[in-house]
């Protein structure tokens, strides 16, 4: 069996980000980002960013494809995560997940102890590191006992 983040899988999983953003709803920033989430069984789950005119009420592409892949029932398992975004009809510099995605995506991983690689995607670069580069002593179930 293939390895969870093998070479074909990581390129579907950067297809699935890139095809999500085409999906975004971004009517006031203009700024599109798509998610998608690896799981070990190599399933996929993506999502786009929601934006909302009380702005405080939109949605994150990661945020969705968390709580798309919590209504799929994926408690665990997640690998890899892949993000793309720029301004609307470019991929400019790698975009990172903000803060609260990382929280989310923490929670995601924490559920099956897992420390998920993040690929940031540019035009013509992809920054990979673990989850726990970009939110170090995170807070999580563990906590709360």
């Amino acid at each position: 069996m293939n390895s969870p983040l093998d070479e074909p899988r990581k390129t579907a999983l950067i297809a699935a980000a890139r095809a999500a953003r085409e999906s975004a709803y971004a009517p006031y920033s203009r700024f599109t980002v798509g998610a998608a989430l690896l799981f070990a069984d190599g399933s996929m789950v993506s999502g786009c960013n929601v934006e909302n005119a009380s702005y405080g009420l939109s949605l994150c592409a990661e945020t969705v494809a968390c709580g798309s892949a919590a209504h799929a029932g994926k408690r665990g398992g997640l690998v890899a995560v892949a993000v793309a975004g720029g301004p609307e009809g470019t991929e400019g510099e790698p975009i990172t997940p903000c803060g609260r995605c990382r929280q989310m995506l923490h929670e995601q991983a924490a559920l099956g102890g897992t420390d998920p690689l993040v690929i940031s995607l540019g035009a013509d670069v992809a920054i990979e590191e673990p989850l726990s580069a970009l939110l170090p002593r995170a807070f999580g179930p563990s906590y709360l006992g």
